[in-house]
């Protein structure tokens, strides 16, 4: 069974994404677009800076950024 995924803001999984490698590329009203500065093969994301992010949305996350729910635990 997968652990519970933590709360989080779209503020700071922005933040998280971008201690793993993730830039910042462009802000378009409240969605930030990011992508990988190292790897050009990891998608790019969309990240809306809503005050909490929903389970699917950021479980979706986590799935296009390669990285599981342990490791963003540890990042945050």
């Amino acid at each position: 069974m997968s652990p519970k995924l933590p709360v989080v803001s779209g503020d700071d999984r922005v933040k998280a994404l971008q201690k793993i490698g993730y830039e910042v590329i462009r802000q378009k009203g409240s969605h930030v677009r990011l992508r990988h500065a190292a790897d050009s093969q990891r998608k790019p994301l969309s990240v809306p800076r809503h005050p909490t992010l929903k389970r699917g949305l950021l479980r979706r996350i986590l799935r296009d950024a390669d990285i599981t729910p342990e490791q963003l635990t540890q990042i945050l």
